[in-house]
């Protein structure tokens, strides 16, 4: 079989073909499958469907809140409420010059040390009070899934909250 167009011209017509071919695929909606209890600020699951970007947001830790206290003491950063609060402001400015806000968070993952004046026990109650003002509320509905864990220590004496997230948004 005789051709008029050299191998080169016929590589670069296929290549041609193929971009055009492969555009992307516009980004749909990403789902948030409820855990049943509207007022709980964690979704049971999210799908995120194909055309999306996703953001890592490494873990954070809280800013001193009482520079009076003692340095390194639970005090000197407050309680778990406190501490919620403190690291998902921080998480929350990274967002925002991510061009990102709390409703694109499709996950995080909260680690809790255990509060000495709860005899070692994790403030559940606490983190939830601050983590339900900026996820599932009246402003901001959208509610990422979550794991929370106990662990023995953070990387700052004092600290009882470290959060993570993963954020998404459609691809340009």
């Amino acid at each position: 079989m005789k051709t008029k167009y050299a191998p080169a011209a016929l590589l670069m017509i296929a290549a041609a073909l193929l971009v055009s071919c492969s555009k992307p695929t516009p980004a749909g909606p990403v789902t948030r499958l409820s855990l049943g209890d509207p007022k709980f600020p964690i979704a049971s699951a999210v799908t995120v469907p194909a055309g999306h970007t996703t953001s890592y947001l490494s873990g954070n830790l809280p800013d001193v809140a009482n520079p009076d206290a003692p340095k390194g003491s639970v005090e000197s950063y407050g309680d778990t409420e406190t501490q919620t609060a403190s690291v998902l402001k921080k998480l929350g400015d990274t967002l925002t010059k991510l061009g990102l806000g709390y409703g694109d968070v499709v996950s995080a993952t909260v680690f809790l040390v255990g509060d000495p004046a709860k005899n070692g026990e994790i403030d559940f109650a606490g983190m939830n009070a601050s983590f339900s003002k900026v996820f599932g509320s009246e402003t901001q509905p959208n509610k990422p899934s979550r794991s929370t864990v106990k662990v023995a220590g953070l990387v700052i004496p004092g600290a009882l909250v470290e959060i993570d997230l993963i954020a998404v948004h459609p691809a340009p």
